[in-house]
């Protein structure tokens, strides 16, 4: 039997307080009755003895200390779960704000997840095509995997975010199983506006299951906003066998949330201010995605963050990159000469690409595209630092062609804009027209027979015309490269 409890000992915040509760677990479900009879929902967070502290979802405005009434559910927060979900759009406490009515439930499941046995998970494998070239080629997406995109105030990590919603999918043969769970905390409405519009444009509401949780609702439906989405993409992909890619933004949004709630809790602060359980609690998030033995589906996360002040040791990102699969990086300097998507090539990666890429999943020389272009790249930061010290007429022909593939790389490689979707070959066979355009000696990464394959000068200079660049013409004059032997 649940009992009601009349009258509260205190209120804090998003916090009400009671004593003398017995029979209750934590994160149970409450019923708390007004005044006027209205009613809200929170959730036990902190037991002490007897007396318990509950989270309030709405907020604890026009609450009384004396008339308000508290039942225990018995139950933990549960979302209300059928496949009619996809195409719908819900609030951060899982209720649907689309006009559209309620969810008819198929099943009910706890908003934490179940306990899952290392054991039974499967190593990730196969890939998830975002159309975005410096993604798929160089920090390529695995079914399974956790792979967070680090970004910083005002750069275009939400633009990225849709692009990547509007163009993901997976091999033709599987397309029909793919479907994307996006959640937003702490936005604006302008923005929350951007999302819904951009989908509904791009025609793929139909496969997104969307959650907003707008910056001027309380803290607490944003502590629970990826939890109800990551149940969501739970179901899609354990019980419809659904491939789910899910998409959280922002993340420090959430951090700061938890953050103001454990001071509401009068919890000890740990690093610059955040909970000492801050890497348990996004552990509890991150975790939940990969793929379980004798399941047909799969979870895979894109959890994007803004790092304070570009920081990346900021206990957000440094945590993050603790508990996760790599990560891709937005470049503040990309992002100031025009460069969209600004991905900083260099400090991002993705660990688990290795495993889902190649013969049998991409293309057979994939890894070794990827490798060569990190290697060229890397070169052109050393040459462009040689260059600022010593000016770029001094360098050395090699070093002036390194610079000249810098910027080819970045004006057609990475600055791809909006609207283009590349698929992965298109994407491949440009990072070897770039390649081409660099003396083949310099291909030091590469096999001999990918390069007989795919290596092609000639095709490369006028591709991208610089057949007149008076560093083409001087490195073609230099016997050294043997130009005329390397452009079949």
């Amino acid at each position: 039997m649940n009992l009601q409890y009349i009258g509260l000992d205190e209120i804090n915040g998003p916090l009400i307080f009671l004593d003398d509760v017995e029979g209750v677990g934590f994160e149970e479900m409450v019923e708390i009755k007004l005044q006027n009879q209205a009613s809200r929902y929170g959730r036990v967070v902190q037991i002490e003895g007897k007396k318990v502290a509950i989270q309030v979802f709405e907020g604890t405005q026009n609450i009384s200390l004396t008339n308000t009434k508290t039942k225990f559910q018995g139950h933990p927060v549960e979302m209300a779960l059928s496949k009619e979900i996809l195409g719908r759009t819900f609030n951060g406490s899982g209720r649907p704000i689309d006009g559209l009515g309620e969810v008819y439930i198929d099943e009910t499941r706890n908003i934490n997840g179940h306990p899952l046995n290392p054991v039974a998970r499967v190593y990730p494998r196969n890939y998830i095509q975002t159309g975005v070239s410096s993604i798929d080629a160089l920090t390529t997406l695995i079914r399974g995997q956790k792979l967070p995109i680090f970004s910083g105030s005002g750069m275009p990590h939400n633009e990225l975010a849709v692009q990547i919603v509007k163009q993901a999918k997976i091999a033709e043969e599987e397309g029909d199983n793919f479907c994307i769970v996006f959640a937003a905390m702490g936005v604006k409405n302008d923005v929350a506006d951007y999302f819904r519009r951009q989908f509904e444009e791009a025609g793929v509401m139909h496969k997104v299951v969307m959650f907003l949780n707008l910056s001027n609702e309380p803290i607490i439906e944003r502590t629970l906003t990826p939890r109800f989405a990551l149940t969501a993409a739970e179901y899609l992909a354990y019980k419809h066998d659904m491939h789910v890619l899910t998409i959280l933004t922002d993340v420090t949004s959430y951090c700061e949330a938890l953050r103001e709630f454990s001071s509401s809790k009068g919890e000890i602060p740990g690093r610059k201010g955040y909970p000492g359980y801050l890497y348990s609690d996004l552990a509890s998030l991150y975790e939940r995605a990969g793929i379980v033995n004798g399941a047909k589906g799969s979870v895979t996360q894109i959890p994007i963050l803004t790092m304070p002040n570009d920081d990346i040791t900021h206990p957000v990102p440094d945590l993050t990159g603790y508990i996760t699969e790599g990560q891709i990086v937005l470049s503040r300097d990309l992002n100031q000469v025009g460069v969209y998507p600004p991905v900083g090539v260099l400090p991002s990666l993705s660990r688990l690409m290795k495993d889902g890429i190649g013969d049998g999943y991409t293309r057979v020389d994939h890894s070794a595209v990827a490798n060569q272009l990190f290697a060229s790249y890397a070169q052109v930061q050393d040459a462009r630092s040689l260059a600022s010290v010593i000016g770029e007429d001094e360098l050395s022909p090699i070093d002036r062609q390194y610079i000249e593939f810098g910027k080819l790389f970045e004006k057609h490689f990475l600055d791809q804009g909006f609207e283009t979707n590349r698929h992965m070959i298109d994407t491949l066979d440009l990072g070897w027209d770039l390649l081409s355009v660099l003396p083949k000696e310099e291909l030091h990464r590469v096999d001999e027979a990918y390069l007989k394959q795919h290596y092609n000068h000639q095709r490369a200079v006028e591709r991208f015309n610089i057949i007149n660049k008076p560093i083409i013409r001087e490195l073609r004059g230099d016997e050294r490269y043997e130009w005329s032997n390397i452009s079949n």
